[in-house]
């Protein structure tokens, strides 16, 4: 399939071809989800604690006689039941990281660039070429190629310094590499902004 290529300031510039084994394929709504369930499971440092009846400091005794006060039995201070007590069936330490086959993830990420295509949610951009370190400059360039657009991905052939970090004082606004493009950032962001170097890194990666 072709694609309009876009100058920095927004005029076009000539087309591209994108494939359609990556672009313009059947989506896998369920790779999407699978992918997207890994990507943010294995975010999770799994750290969360809460102490036990064994756990908790107090003392083991019994907070009054077993009969005789009308009250209902108790077992020590350290009762769930009791103030200060322990909790019952607490979060524990625990690993939430798990895989999938390489070939979902693959399709995954193919079907999610097919949604955003298929949205006219993906914009090809000959280069942007920053002089310096200027957040002002990338916000310019953004406003052309995609105004008022809240969630913007930038994907690069290469680590870009100078995009990287004047991107990074804008909200909404990523830059990845073409090879580190994931399922959840793609589906994340509301356009993609895909430099025509990029393309053929991407075609080259999940091709």
């Amino acid at each position: 399939m072709q694609a309009a290529v876009y100058n920095a300031d927004g005029r076009e510039a000539g087309s591209v071809e994108l494939s359609d084994s990556v672009f313009n394929i059947e989506p896998c709504q369920h790779a999407v989800y699978l992918d997207v369930r890994l990507i943010l499971a294995n975010r999770r440092q799994g750290t969360h604690k809460t102490k036990s009846r064994g756990e908790v400091s107090g003392t083991t005794r019994k907070p009054y006689r077993q009969k005789g006060t009308g009250n209902a039995r108790a077992g020590h201070m350290r009762s769930p039941l009791m103030r200060h007590g322990g909790t019952i069936f607490g979060p524990e330490p625990r690993d939430y990281s798990f895989k999938i086959n390489r070939k979902v993830k693959a399709l995954a990420r193919k079907s999610a660039l097919t949604y955003k295509a298929q949205d006219n949610a993906l914009t090809v951009v000959e280069d942007i070429r920053l002089a310096d370190f200027k957040t002002k400059d990338l916000k310019s360039v953004l406003q052309k190629l995609s105004p008022n657009t809240k969630r913007v991905l930038i994907v690069t052939p290469e680590n870009d310094v100078k995009l990287y970090k004047s991107a990074s004082n804008l909200p909404g606004v990523e830059v990845l590499e073409a090879r580190n493009l994931n399922t959840y950032a793609i589906m994340k962001a509301h356009r993609l902004v895909i430099l025509k170097k990029a393309v053929d890194a991407i075609h080259a990666v999940l091709s």
